[in-house]
This record gives structure tokens, sequence and C-alpha cells, in this order.
């Protein structure tokens, strides 16, 4: 087994914002990203939906631009016929039907929670993040300080995926404007 090295490797990696004991934003890496990608021909969505939603434990695959949790893992929409499957190996797929892609090593996952999140976000993000236009369980393409990551609102907070080469300038974004919470 590959022994992963994180691409924050050297950065505090868990950092709260706050004053006086109260936490407005928690940023922090989750480390040991396990994600796969799963396309459906146009023909096969159906057979691919059933076998990606049996394997995260969930009863239906979430349409675009949606996520669904399940007992073993939970399924983002990112794209008409993609999937990306998160926590959870992707099901072997017939090549009639679609294909499967790792990309655990491709890119970083940042978490950012607390009262003042989508503050945080809102001010870096060209997106509106407000519970009405993003409730839990939304996911977006975005850009963040110019480069392209995607976003989840879980029910732990905002999830970032951000590719692993841009993972250490995106972050020192992130911690200059967190900074506006106080350390």
């Amino acid at each position: 087994m590959v022994n992963r090295v994180s691409a924050l490797e050297g950065h505090d990696t868990d950092c709260r914002f706050g004053i006086n004991d109260a936490i407005a934003v928690h940023v922090r890496e989750i480390p040991n990203l396990v994600l796969f990608q799963a396309a459906a021909w146009v023909d096969s969505m159906s057979a691919v939906e059933s076998a990606i939603s049996s394997s995260a434990g969930t009863n239906f695959a979430p349409g675009p631009v949606t996520a669904a949790t399940g007992t073993n893992g939970s399924l983002l929409r990112i794209e008409p016929m993609k999937w990306w499957l998160y926590g959870i190996t992707a099901p072997e797929l017939p090549e009639e039907t679609g294909v499967t892609l790792d990309l655990s090593h491709s890119r970083t996952h940042v978490r950012i929670s607390g009262p003042q999140a989508t503050t945080l976000l809102n001010r870096n993000l060209p997106l509106d993040l407000s519970e009405q236009h993003f409730p839990v369980n939304s996911v977006a393409s975005s850009s963040l300080h110019h480069v392209g990551i995607t976003l989840w609102r879980s029910e732990h907070g905002y999830e970032l995926f951000i590719p692993r080469g841009f993972a250490v300038s995106v972050w020192e974004v992130l911690m200059q404007s967190a900074a506006q919470f106080d350390v």
C-alpha cells in the first residue's frame, strides 16, 4: 500500500478562529480521502445509479448538483452523467455500462464549519451560499482564488475538494481570510 503524504504537509491543518473561546470558523484538512468517480453512458444511467446507490447504502442516486449520504458513504452528482463516491470504493462496472476512476490522491479535502463558515466562503466564492440557495446536500463546481474546486455542503459543514497541486495556495488564502475572525 502506498503511504499517502498530505499536500498540506508541514502546515497547521486544524485551525479554529474566534473570540473568547467562541469558535466562529473551523478550517481543517480531512486526511486520507477516499474518492471515486463513476460515469455512465446514456443508455446505462439506471444501471449505474443502482450500482452506486447500493454501494453507498442509499435508496437513490442524487440528481444534478445534489448529494445523498447512505449507510456506507456519500454520492455527489457533479455532472449530468457523473457521480463522486465519497468514503467508499466504487463498484465494478462492466465497460458497456460505465467507468470508474480513483480520484483519492488527486484532491485535498478541506472542511470549513462553524457559525461564520458561510461568511468566510461567501467572501471567496462567486456563489450564493445562503441556506435558501445552497442547502445541505448541495454540490457546486466553482473557483476559489482562480482554482477550480468542488464544493459540497454536508451535514458537517462545507467540504472543499481542491486539486492537490493547488492545495497549499488555496489553504493560504483560506487562512488569510479566516484571520478576520481572530485566532
